[in-house]
């Protein structure tokens, strides 16, 4: 963290490729951690031009702000920049919940092996009369986070207005991630962290610098919040699919202070991997079986993964759309993800070959996702793929090690056309627009 952190710098000369990627990879984690409960240089919106929304997302007033926004929308149904503000709003909110409810049960942020440095630790802190976890609740705390996540693609699908905009200060952005009432911003965290070989000048100024971060989010960062959403319920849709009661109470004394468990033996001599690791030999061995525990899963609720599977192909047709849109703007305003004409927030020039070759990824991705194109098998001399869409849909166990062997697919093996990506052309053209799989890959979380 505290590289990424001194990676910020204000300059006011221009950036090297390489330097442009390294400042998208920074802004970009800065904004999801900020947007997500877990940014980018421009000046500062006038007052009179403040959304709505924007109040409250500054002084973490989140529930407020929902409030004030939907009464906005009732007296004005068609003020499409309180809806935009409102779907970011229940976004964060989202995030809320879950840290709120993950303090409620007491996860173990203090006394756990995944020990946080002392600069973020007074942000994570541990409830020290925290309610047992049980695995009902745990599975609820995944299902509320689906159900949010529904909520808020349902309030930005209402979005109409091509020209909406929604220019925000994203460092002073502020949630509550532990849902204690003390809602922390972009800027407070930098200006807390910082660089520890930096002294206070240099701290005070990357605050400074966070805090007059502005981005002019508009009708196709719609979109492009839209498809998070979906996959990101995909991902949650995945976990409910599987039985993993048992992985449970054999592993959850690992994460939460206090668990409900058959095992009682498991809470007697559980310790912090923070010293001496080879003195820990009982944490050692739990850790050992979470893994073993993750190898071999039951699909209890099939119909969840079906539900999972829609959410990917959503996830990849707002993601079209969102270049849709992008590709028409003729202004250059903020902007977040910009078009080939547009300079951007972020510093990074985004070309047409990068987008043409991005948009063949994702019509591929959804040919896979549809079954029309086939993943092909690591081993054997036949030329067959496996149907991923029926692998989804008709999987009754997940079992990671029998999927990297083969065995696991031969139910879902066909013979038929094989996905581009078993080819090296599409992936010698995406290495050519972007420089690489790191870059891909950065892009890519960029892009959604």
């Amino acid at each position: 963290m505290r590289r990424l952190l001194s990676g910020i710098r204000k300059t006011t000369q221009p950036l090297s490729h390489e330097d442009s990627m390294v400042r998208t990879r920074i802004n970009v984690v800065a904004l999801i951690a900020i947007t997500s409960g877990v940014c980018v240089l421009a000046g500062p919106a006038r007052a009179a031009d403040a959304p709505l929304a924007e109040k409250y997302l500054v002084n973490g007033q989140l529930a407020d702000g929902a409030k004030a926004l939907q009464a906005r929308l009732a007296a004005d149904p068609k003020d499409d920049q309180a809806r935009f503000g409102l779907g970011v709003v229940q976004f964060l909110q989202t995030f809320e919940h879950v840290g709120g409810s993950l303090y409620k049960y007491g996860l173990r942020t203090e006394k756990s092996f995944l020990q946080p440095p002392p600069e973020v630790k007074e942000f994570l802190p541990q409830n020290p009369k925290p309610e047992t976890m049980t695995y009902p609740a745990l599975r609820q705390i995944a299902q509320i986070f689906v159900n949010d996540l529904a909520k808020v693609e349902q309030t930005l699908s209402a979005v109409k207005d091509p020209a909406v905009k929604l220019p925000l200060h994203v460092g002073q952005i502020k949630i509550d991630p532990w849902g204690q009432g003390k809602p922390i911003s972009a800027a407070f965290l930098f200006e807390r962290v910082g660089d520890a070989d930096n002294g206070p000048v240099e701290k005070g100024h990357l605050a400074e610098h966070v805090a007059s971060l502005v981005v002019g989010f508009d009708r196709a960062d719609v979109e492009w919040l839209r498809g998070y959403c979906h996959f990101l319920a995909a991902a949650g849709e995945l976990w409910l699919s599987i039985d993993g009661q048992h992985a449970f109470d054999c592993t959850a004394h690992l994460f939460f202070e206090k668990v409900e468990t058959p095992h009682k033996f498991l809470l007697e001599d559980r310790t912090a991997l923070d010293d001496d690791v080879l003195e820990k030999v009982p944490a050692i061995i739990d850790a050992v079986s979470f893994i073993h525990q993750s190898t071999r899963v039951t699909i209890k609720e099939p119909e969840r993964t079906a539900a999972a599977l829609a959410h990917l192909e959503a996830g990849i047709v707002r993601a079209k759309a969102m270049w849709e849109f992008a590709l028409a703007e003729a202004d250059d305003d903020n902007e977040w993800i910009p078009n080939p004409k547009q300079t951007g927030v972020m510093g990074v020039p985004v070309t047409q070959k990068m987008i043409d070759t991005w948009l063949e990824t994702l019509n591929e991705a959804e040919q896979v996702l549809k079954g029309k194109a086939l993943v092909p098998l690591w081993r054997g001399k036949e030329e067959r793929g496996v149907n991923v869409r029926r692998a989804f849909l008709e999987s009754r166990t997940i079992d990671p090690i029998e999927w990297i062997q083969g065995t696991a697919a031969t139910p879902y093996l066909e013979k038929g056309p094989l996905t581009k990506f078993a080819t090296s052309d599409l992936g010698t053209r995406l290495n050519e627009a972007f420089g690489g799989p790191f870059r891909i890959a950065a892009f890519g979380f960029w892009f959604n």
